[in-house]
């Protein structure tokens, strides 16, 4: 799918953290923000259009990287590109970017309410 936050000034964020908070504050945003997003990720994979078995539902995973800093979560399945962009012969129906731009918003906020 290939979105992502990226955080400039890492070194900064960094700094920050220890002086205010522990990195291990900061992985369990990350980790309940990960959680978060792969269950409003799941309650958004309903497709009504066309033929729907619920594979797509049930291949969202997440994965943590980077010593719990990273989290990716993504749908498995080879035709998730389908639904979430439509073809030519089906309209799209989008479950990864609405989850992921309500779910970014709320990541940075909490982020933000960290660092103060």
């Amino acid at each position: 799918m290939g979105r992502s936050i990226q955080i400039k000034g890492f070194k900064e964020l960094e700094a920050k953290l220890k002086k205010n908070a522990t990195l291990d504050d900061a992985r369990t945003v990350v980790k309940k923000n990960g959680a978060d997003l792969q269950s409003l990720m799941t309650r958004n994979a309903v497709f009504v259009k066309g033929y729907s078995t619920g594979a797509t539902k049930r291949s969202i995973r997440s994965a943590f990287t980077d010593s719990n800093l990273t989290v990716t979560v993504e749908p498995t399945t080879s035709y998730a590109s389908y639904p979430e962009y439509g073809t030519r012969y089906m309209a799209a129906q989008p479950f990864v970017r609405p989850s992921f731009n309500i779910q970014k918003e709320i990541f940075k906020r909490e982020l933000k309410k960290l660092m103060k």
